[in-house]
This record gives C-alpha cells, structure tokens and sequence, in this order.
C-alpha cells in the first residue's frame, strides 16, 4: 500500500514509542496537506489494557480524532467560512470522563441502536430477554453496549483517505442477543471531506442487529445551543412514540406537524410547540422514514449554521434517521477545553432501522441470518457556504 513518507514516518514511530507526531495546523488549504494517519496512548481501562487514539487527517487539513474505546469520535475539526478548523462535535478532554456513563457522545451503539420495548423481542418462536436500562426498555445495546467495549484496531489508507478499521466480536448471549456477532466499522476521513462510516457483521445464528453512530453535533464550535442550525430531512413520514418513545408501529405524515423539516427551517422554530409528540420526547427524539431508499447511500438530511457558514450533509443507506435535539443535557457535563453543554447544545442524526422494529412486524426488518452480511454505509459529508 502506498504512503507519503511523512505518514509512513508517523506511523513507525507510534509503533515505537506510542505516540502520533500529530501536525498543530488550523487552518483550511485544500490539497495542500499530505495526509496524515497517526496514533498515541489514550488513557488506561481501570483492568489495565491501553485504549488509543487515532489522529487523522486528510488533504485540505480537516481533522478526526478517533479512540477504540467506544469506537467514540472524540474530535471533528472542519472549516468555517473563513478558512478556520474548529471542533463540531461534543465530547471530553479524557478518557476518564467517557467512562463514567456519558450520553453516547460520538461513540458507536450496538447490538441495537434506539429502544427495544420491554427489553423483550421474539425471535424465530423464542422469546429472548435483554438488559433493561431506559425506563423499563432496552437502549442503544444494553447495560454495556458496543460503545462501553474496547475494540481492536489497525491504521488504514487508500488514494483518497486515510481511516480507522475497528473490529469487535460480540459472543452469543451478550446483553441477551443470541449469536456470536462479528462486527467491523470503518472510519474514512476522505480528501472530499467526508467522515464515511462503513459497517459489516455476520452472525452464527438468528439474530437482530441495528448499528449507528451517536455523535452529538454543533457546528458553531459548541459555543452556543444548537437551536439556529437550519435543518432539512428527506423524509415525508416518521414514527410518533408513546409516552416510553416506543413507536406506536404506524407511520405518519410529517405534514402540518412540528416535525416537517421537508424545507430548511430552524430546529427552535417549533422545538417548544404545545404538540404531544414534542410534549413526550422533551423536544426532537424521533425516527424519520427516509424517501427513495434503495439500499445506497442517498441524501438524508442537511444542515446548515449561518453564523460559520458551515453545512453537513448525511446521506445512508439505511431507512430511518433518528434525529435527537440534546434535550436531556443540561448543564452538568463540562467537556472539551471547559465549555459546558447546556440544554440543547448538540444535535444527533442517527441512522439506522426502526426503533422496536423486532417488535414490529410492520417496519423494516433487523433479523440477520447465519449466511448473510449485515452492511451498512453512512457518510457526514462537509462544506461551507459562503
């Protein structure tokens, strides 16, 4: 595989000293980087293994940052309208604080992004229990889901990116899932300045699977809420929850609703509307039917935040989109370099299948088979309007 000789450099010596020689570069100059893969020492588990930290960065200088603890985005650096990098995810300065139970923030959900009712779901005439951790349902995997799991890891680079390969084997009975899981997730910092996350699992036996990426976004630097980024979703239908946020099984037309995003329009606009569905999640916490899927990666949702002139653009080949407007933060989480996230002050765009669907015989199936390849892709692609 070919590498420019400043990456190669990088990469010999964090095998040595485990350390990355990480460039301090700020600013954005397309194409004039070489692109850079390195890695050093995150932190230590309290059972004693190393988690480490992979520093990437592509062409034009956009930057991630990326720990195999949690699979977990710690740092998304992407330019504003003039040219400057700055951090548009939330996350900590430590890997001390990603341990004691935050919100998800960036990491990787497994077996089974979104709630499970009950915990409990029939699979092939068996009923199989899981752990109960949101309210008396199953969330985002469990009690410790893939984003609590120290994942394997190896450096990768291509023409046009250079990424991460993660991998993690969930054994049969984990959580209560049945089958042994294997699981591969990709991260692609690409010269096109898209963070592409590429999934892949097979199973032993019977199984459900819904994997997604749960990184809480804000594209002023998180220096203010969240409620001024304009937002559209490529989607006609959504699903309405009960007072748990389990969906009710039928889906819905977003039209007349608060939750037409089907043109640009702010997430405060109507954040605060006396709508029961609004009244039950807090504010945004729903799954979106996504127009025109095909099984590619198609255009979901896009954002944009006037002030840095910043756009992100999801595109996936999944179904649905949760969108999540940070209405459980509150304050008592300080994160990178100090800043403490007040209500509202990230927003998550989680694709994924359905919420309950193994309880849902209606909605897109989540069963995956011995023989089968479960396969996802999902792309944040970024600009900037100027």
């Amino acid at each position: 595989m070919k590498r420019t000789a400043p990456v190669y450099v990088c990469f010999l010596l964090s095998l040595f000293i485990g350390t990355g020689c990480r460039k301090a570069h700020d600013t954005y100059r397309p194409g004039k980087y070489a692109m850079e893969i390195s890695q050093k020492t995150y932190g230590t588990l309290p059972d004693g293994r190393h988690v480490i930290l992979f520093h990437l960065m592509n062409a034009n200088g956009m930057q991630a940052d990326i720990i195999n603890y949690g699979g977990i985005l710690v740092s998304l650096k992407t330019p504003n309208r003039k040219g400057h990098l700055g951090d548009v995810v939330l996350g900590f300065d430590d890997l001390e604080s990603y341990l004691h139970d935050p919100p998800y923030f960036g990491a990787l959900i497994g077996r089974y992004g979104n709630r499970i009712a009950r915990g409990r779901f029939t699979l092939e005439g068996k009923e199989y229990s899981l752990a109960v951790n949101n309210n008396g349902h199953h969330l985002h995997g469990g009690l410790k889901g893939f984003d609590k799991q120290l994942w394997n890891a190896e450096p990768i680079q291509t023409d046009n990116a250079v990424g991460v390969k993660l991998s993690l084997l969930s054994p049969h009975g984990d959580e209560g899932y049945p089958g042994n899981l294997d699981c591969h997730v990709t991260y692609l910092l690409t010269n096109e300045d898209e963070l592409r996350i590429v999934y892949r699992a097979l199973t032993d036996r019977p199984t459900v699977v819904n994997l997604t990426h749960h990184s809480y976004f804000n594209l002023t630097e998180c220096q203010r809420d969240i409620l001024d980024h304009e937002l559209t979703i490529g989607a006609d239908r959504y699903t309405p929850v009960d007072e748990g946020l389990i969906p009710l099984g039928t889906l819905e037309s977003v039209s007349g609703t608060p939750l037409d995003f089907r043109e640009s329009t702010p997430i405060g606009s109507r954040i605060d509307n006396d709508d029961i569905q609004l009244l039950r999640g807090r504010g945004y916490d729903h799954n979106f039917v996504l127009n025109n899927r095909d099984g590619s990666p198609a255009q979901a949702a896009l954002v944009y935040e006037p002030q840095t002139g910043r756009t992100m653009e999801v595109l996936t080949s999944e179904p649905g989109l949760q969108f999540y407007s940070g209405n459980f933060l509150d304050g008592t989480l300080t994160g990178k370099n100090g800043i403490v996230y007040g209500h509202r002050w990230g927003f998550c765009l989680e694709a994924q299948h359905f919420p309950d669907s193994p309880n849902q015989p209606a909605f897109p199936s989540v069963v995956l088979h011995p023989g089968e390849k479960y396969a996802q892709t999902t792309v944040y692609r970024f600009s900037v309007m100027k």
